[in-house]
């Protein structure tokens, strides 16, 4: 699986935006939800799973979109279950590590 990932540096705090490569462009949409996946936000490379696993475990703040990327962060203990919430049958998670 390939994951789609960005990296913005802000005092001292890494923040890390990743999803699913297949869902950079897609818009979802559910009642008052919108979440567009911009190849701006999200895709300013490509990475594989190797590096999507170092890069979670480094980063202080991530937004994760996608079932492979909310699965790996699951994996890896970085994420929970619990905080997860899907849109248009997406998950989605944010993720604060201070």
């Amino acid at each position: 699986m390939a994951f789609a990932v960005r990296i913005v540096n802000y005092q001292r705090n890494r923040m890390l935006n990743i999803c699913d490569s297949n869902l950079v462009g897609r818009t979802l949409v559910e009642a008052d939800l919108t979440m567009n996946i911009t190849q701006s936000y999200f895709a300013e490379r490509i990475v594989d799973e190797k590096e999507a696993e170092q890069l979670l475990r480094n980063s202080s703040i991530i937004n994760m979109v996608g079932e492979e990327t909310v699965n790996l962060s699951v994996k890896i203990g970085i994420g929970s279950q619990k905080g997860v919430k899907k849109i248009e049958g997406v998950p989605f998670l944010l993720v604060f590590k201070f």
